[in-house]
């Protein structure tokens, strides 16, 4: 029998459209407190985090960030009235030490899957338009490099892992209604057991 975790990872898909309700502060607050007591590599804790959820500045960001790469814009991107409602940016502070790439990637994670958890959908974010953001959020110290960022909002559409076809391609498809399906590889073509 799979656990709630092992659910909540095979759910926890990216999504890319979102309804326009606002996600909860209480929420924002509890993910960073999760992120916050997360594994970091030599527990240098070199992560910071940039949650924006104010309506005005949602909106003044949105143009800067770039969704799914490997499609069209005019599919891959959210179109208004389906953007992100909220959010966050992680960055690193001062000189990041050889492991902060791996802290970047689990403090990912942790706030997806916390998100996930309250049904708040999420997609991380590489292809952003950072020296744009940053002077529109304002007060942002300078030392903090931002890395990464989640989208966050409530999911208007569907997104549902699909096997690999023979051909091995990793591409994603998306429906006429625009739910995505995602291929995944067996687990007996990634693991090496003895």
């Amino acid at each position: 029998m799979n656990s709630l975790f092992s659910k909540y990872c095979a759910e926890c898909r990216t999504f890319r459209r979102f309804k326009q309700i606002p996600v909860p502060e209480t929420l924002l607050q509890n993910l960073i407190e999760d992120v916050r007591v997360a594994p970091s590599g030599r527990n240098a804790q070199v992560l910071r985090y940039i949650v924006v959820n104010d309506k005005d500045t949602v909106a003044r960001i949105q143009p800067f960030f770039h969704f799914a790469a490997a499609l069209p814009p005019e599919i891959g991107q959210p179109a208004e009235g389906e953007q992100p409602t909220a959010f966050i940016i992680i960055c690193t502070e001062g000189m990041s030490p050889r492991t902060a790439g791996i802290d970047i990637g689990i403090a990912a994670r942790t706030l997806q899957l916390g998100a996930w958890e309250k049904q708040v959908g999420s997609c991380i974010l590489l292809n952003v338009e950072f020296p744009k953001i940053l002077p529109a959020i304002g007060n942002v110290p300078t030392t903090w490099q931002p890395a990464l960022a989640l989208a966050l909002g409530y999911p208007d559409h569907t997104s549902t892992i699909v096997d690999m076809p023979a051909d091995g391609s990793t591409a994603y498809t998306v429906d006429e209604q625009r739910n995505y399906y995602v291929p995944k590889r067996k687990k007996e073509d990634i693991l090496l057991w003895k």
